[in-house]
This record gives structure tokens, sequence and C-alpha cells, in this order.
């Protein structure tokens, strides 16, 4: 069911005036991100015509932009994805940990999004394979699946990395399967430490080889003493890594990934109104932990879509990692390793010739749709049928 409003809505009324007050100050990228949900799901993109087998009822279907910034097309690629990841689950509790960039070093991953985002995913997930393969704490090999989100609920730049992380792993001499304690996988203290360490380490080496570019107030820091000088109170800092409770079971791990692998800055339910004074929707007052954390905010037009497209990842950037026992080719034995060690039996394959329906059903009678008619951009179906009689597919 469509929402009563959606981003769409506001890029196609405010987005040109936007881009023509900011011409020169977009990329590509974020031009590119407008234009692609301005014609999600309208003649722009062409589309197909659906009839159904039993009653004869049809519709218009317009093709989704695809693009992973849309709100509107990350709900079928979630799904698409969660299904290929359900096969990698382990009959074991989950953790959930949180690695996020303090405001000084956030305010230089702005300008230099590719280089300091891959940073974060690196330095994080080496920070969690070394403490687990530590003897002093769990002497495994993890598995870990990554989600970087660079947002705050009131769409500010926060860039932090999400991780996934079974409560256990294989042993280094590769022979058990050592669990963690029930509500305890790693010290968060000695993590946030080498984490900083990590990261501060290499983010110094790509200033040294000039890989990282410094605009407006934060022109200076390209000389290396005002860059030391800015970077001085965070190498003395606490760096937060937080822990979640472990979940309630395998399935209550798909329904958070399910909501967070393929999450942009906002969706569109949580949009309230549009009109001369700007934006309102809905966010969290994460500072806040009563019923009063729910507040509504209203931006000026402008300023709710400068902070949509501040959270437009660089082109061919994976917001998505594995690494541990999950990472690359070697995924699919290190899982048949783990699940032999813990006696339980591997997944099915499934039928490989079996094709999953991904039309939704008939709204009139929940009969099987089928296509019968496609359509180029720009352009419209024929005629509807003259008639309900239903639709017979064709004899192959």
């Amino acid at each position: 069911m469509r929402s009563p409003l959606e981003v769409a809505d506001i890029f196609r009324s405010a987005g040109p005036a936007y881009r023509l007050a900011h011409a020169g100050h977009l990329s590509l990228q974020q031009l590119k991100v407008m234009t692609a949900i301005e014609h999600c799901r309208t003649p722009a993109l062409g589309g197909h015509v659906e009839a159904c087998t039993d009653c004869g009822h049809w519709r218009v279907a317009y093709n989704s932009c695809r693009n992973r910034h849309c709100p509107k097309c990350q709900g079928a690629a979630a799904r698409a994805w969660l299904a290929e990841r359900e096969a990698d689950l382990l009959p074991v509790g989950y953790f959930h940990v949180v690695f996020t960039l303090p405001a000084e070093v956030a305010a230089i991953a702005f300008h230099n999004k590719a280089v300091v985002y891959d940073l974060l995913f690196r330095a994080a997930s080496e920070t969690m394979l070394t403490i687990a393969a530590d003897q002093k704490h769990l002497g495994v090999r993890i598995g870990i699946t990554a989600v970087l989100h660079t947002w705050g609920s009131a769409m500010t730049h926060h860039p932090h990395v999400h991780m996934i992380v079974p409560g256990g792993g294989i042993a280094l001499d590769g022979c058990r399967w050592i669990s963690s304690r029930p509500a305890f996988l790693l010290p968060v203290r000695v993590l946030g430490k080498l984490f900083r360490r990590l990261f501060l380490t290499r983010l110094l080496q790509f200033h040294d080889a000039g890989q990282l570019a410094f605009f407006g107030s934060l022109a200076p820091l390209a000389d290396r003493r005002a860059f030391l000088h800015h970077l001085a109170p965070v190498r003395k800092a606490r760096w937060v890594v937080y822990a979640k409770p472990p979940f309630a079971g395998p399935q209550a791990v798909l329904a958070y990934l399910s909501r967070y692998t393929h999450r942009v800055a906002i969706s569109n339910r949580r949009l309230l109104g549009f009109d001369e004074t700007g934006v309102t929707f809905r966010y969290k007052d994460y500072r806040r932990d009563d019923p009063e954390r729910q507040q509504v905010m209203t931006l000026a037009t402008d300023e709710f879509i400068r902070r949509f497209l501040l959270h437009v990842l660089p082109r061919g950037f994976h917001r998505i990692r594995h690494y541990g026992l999950l990472a690359g080719s070697a995924r699919k034995d290190n899982l048949a390793q783990a699940r032999h060690l813990l006696a339980v039996a591997l997944p099915s394959d499934g039928d490989p010739d079996e094709v999953v329906e991904v039309r939704p059903p008939c709204p009139c009678c929940g009969g099987r749709m089928v296509l019968i008619e496609t359509f180029a951009r720009w352009c419209q179906p024929r005629a509807p049928p003259a008639t309900t009689t239903p639709f017979r597919e064709r004899a192959p």
C-alpha cells in the first residue's frame, strides 16, 4: 500500500529548485539518486501489466528504480538478501555490536567517504577478530556481518557500523566450537581501545600519503601539525563500543537484519507532512529513555533534502560486508565445519529449479497474477481488456 507521503513526492516538488540553487555543489551520484527516486514506479521507467488467472482482474505495475538509496525499493532487496543469509544462521546466540566514530573524526569522514568509511569497516572488523582470537578472551575464529549506517534518527551525519556476531566460534586448532558466555561476548573497553588505536594509526597514514581532502572550515587540517592537534582530544577520549544484549534465537536475528541491512536515511512511513513550512517527520531522541523518546521535527524543505543527500554513498561502495567465518568463498566450508562441531544437520539446498513467486497475489480473489504485457519507458500500456473474463495462460 502506498504511503500518503513519500520522499519521491518531496523530490518531485522541490527537487528542480534545489538543483538550480545548488548547481555545481551536488555530486553526480547525488543527482542520480534524486532522479532515480523521482522516477521510481512511474511511467518514466516503463512497466508491465499483470492479470489474474482466476478472475481476470488486471493491474498496471511500473518498474522500480532499484537504487539502494530509494525508500521504496529496499523492501524487495532486503527480502532477497535475507533469503540468501538464512542458510548462514547457526543455532547459537547472536550479539549486536556497534562501532561509532567520534564527532571530530566524523567531520573528516564527511569529505572522505570512500576512504574513511572503508577504514571504519576494516578497523572495527580487525578489532573484533583480534580480540576474539586472543586466548585471554575466547580464543576462536568468529564470523561477522557488518552494516554501515551514516545517519542518526534526525538524518544528521553519524557514521557507525552495526555488527551481528554469533556467540562463539571455531577454536584456533579447528577441533571444537567454543561458546561465549550467555550474556557476554567480548569486553567493550578492550574493543574500544584497540579500535581507537587501529583507526587513528591508519588515518594518519592516509593523511601522510595525501589521500585525505579537506574543505571549508577543515581546510587547515591539510597541515600535519594542525591535523594532529585536531585529533589530540580523541586520542585520549574513550571510544565507546556498544554491545546490546543477545538476540532471542536465530529468527530474531533475521527480523533485526530485515530492518537494518537495507535501511535508508529515512523511510516513507516516518514522514508526516509536507507544505510551505517544510517537511515534518518522526524521529527518536536517543538521549531519552522514556515515552517522550519519539519526537516530531519540521525541517525547511531544502534542509531536509540536504540531510537526505548527506548519506549518498560513493559509487560501488559496499555497505554490507562479511568477515571471519562468513567471509568470501570459504564461507560455506566454514559454516559446514561449524555445524559439524555443533552437531547440527546441514541445511537443505532446496530445489534448484524451483522458481519463487515474486508477484503479489490478486487483490480480488487471491489468485496468481501473470505477466501479459510490457511497455517501454515514458509509455503507457494498451487499453485494458474489454471484459473481465478470467485470463487463461497460453499453452506453451
